[in-house]
């Protein structure tokens, strides 16, 4: 369980107490469920995470709701788009493992995170890991409900593929985006469990590519 249950939950049993004293048990129980309902909202399951060669795992529970064809800065990527409901578990894991060689948070509005437009106009954390030959980036982005994105790592540290790196609060979105070459796994309307869904297999045949063009390139002068 994330600890930030207890800072929701423990006000609320608070709170039911006083108010079961005053005026009844009765009077309490919607403060009680309140409670046990953000101990459940935050709990954080173990995961099997896959140990198969170039497998890419989700950073999130939710449902696929988008495979998008994107470019950045000319580079054709794939985006894997999925929503977290209120039901969902909402830590955050590490998509591959690698070194955090980026992470830039965007302020923004906080649209419905099933709304295309969230991917680019939400507040969101941006976050690339560079791992195996590949670099994968990933969007942590607010929702509706979800005015909190937490973030537990830093620039330059260490991941291993499906480590828990934060979690967004409530509703919420997670964006991946990988090279056109990988082998996407899932398809939209599927579920996906943070660190233990397999979204893709990455290829290092891009980035092994543009390297021999650039020793072709040195070798030509």
């Amino acid at each position: 369980m994330v600890r930030d249950a207890y800072f929701y939950a423990v006000p609320f049993m608070a709170a039911a107490g006083l108010v079961g004293w005053l005026a009844g048990a009765l009077w309490s129980l919607p403060l009680l469920l309140l409670a046990f309902f953000f101990l459940w909202f935050f709990r954080d399951p173990e995961r099997a995470i896959p140990d198969a060669a170039g497998a890419l795992v989700s950073p999130a529970d939710g449902k696929v709701t988008a495979l998008s064809p994107v470019s950045d800065h000319g580079v054709s990527q794939v985006r894997i788009s999925i929503f977290l409901s209120v039901f969902d578990v909402h830590v955050n894991r590490s998509p591959i493992a690698g070194a955090i060689r980026k992470v830039a948070y965007q302020k923004g509005k906080f649209l419905n995170a099933m709304n295309a437009a969230s991917a680019e106009q939400n507040e969101q954390n941006i976050v690339t890991v560079e791992g195996d030959g590949q670099t994968v980036v990933f969007k942590q982005i607010a929702g509706l409900l979800a005015r909190r994105i937490v973030f537990t790592k830093k620039l330059g540290d260490t991941v291993e593929r499906g480590e828990r790196i934060g979690l967004i609060k409530f509703g919420s979105r997670v964006d991946i985006l990988v090279d056109r070459s990988a082998s996407v796994q899932v398809k939209v309307g599927d579920r996906v469990k943070g660190g233990a869904s397999i979204l893709a297999y990455l290829s290092s045949e891009p980035q092994l590519a543009a390297a021999g063009a650039r020793q072709g390139s040195q070798g030509a002068k």
